[in-house]
């Protein structure tokens, strides 16, 4: 299964390419969708399964919003109240709320700090 994660901003999609691997196709919506712009996405995404990952502000519920009006299948990620958006989000907590989607095998983890060991 290959997938698309939907996400703001080219910021939030160098945040997110940190912690998947590169087979994951990651999307822009530059800013709230006009409606050429999720048409752009649908055709993006294809037949791929897709999850939103959009921040936990106003703008991003908006977009959130728009999103699953034309992806009602996908899946929904979520980053926590108080982190600057999907791109000032912590490494750890976006690799928890990826694994929370089942997105496991997607996920590339860092390596132990040889300091720890």
């Amino acid at each position: 299964m290959s997938i698309t994660i939907i996400v703001e901003g080219k910021n939030d999609k160098s945040r997110l390419k940190r912690v998947v691997d590169d087979s994951v196709q990651i999307l822009c919506t530059f800013g709230t969708p006009s409606s050429q712009t999720l048409e752009e996405l649908r055709k993006k995404a294809g037949d791929k399964q897709v999850y939103l990952f959009t921040d936990n502000d106003s703008s991003g519920k908006k977009i959130r919003f728009l999103l699953r009006d034309t992806f009602p299948d996908a899946e929904q990620i979520y980053t926590r109240k108080g982190y600057a958006g999907v791109e000032g989000t912590p490494e750890e907590y976006l690799i928890q709320q990826l694994e929370k989607a089942g997105l496991e095998e997607y996920i590339i983890y860092p390596s132990p700090d040889p300091a720890l060991e």
